[in-house]
């Protein structure tokens, strides 16, 4: 893989870079990645590999129904 160096990062990009790192669990070097991805559209994905997907998390999840009251109720709470 290939290294590089960002300087002169504003002190408040780096603030806020490294809050939303900390929210989503990642350093701060995988939470810039992962913005560098999502900007240029991300990682391309056939419609096998979307649909193979869908499926598995349809399998995952078969046996754990959730009402729609419940989830209203889960989205009001701010619960993730």
């Amino acid at each position: 893989m290939t290294t590089i160096t960002v300087k002169n990062i504003p002190d408040d990009v780096y603030q806020r870079l490294k809050v939303a790192a900390q929210s989503n669990r990642r350093s701060i070097n995988s939470e810039v990645i992962w913005r560098i991805r999502q900007s240029l559209g991300g990682r391309a994905a056939s419609p096998e590999t979307i649909l193979a997907e869908a499926g598995e998390l349809r399998r995952l999840t078969e046996n754990h129904p959730i009402s729609d009251k419940t989830f209203n109720q889960a989205k009001q709470e701010g619960r993730p």
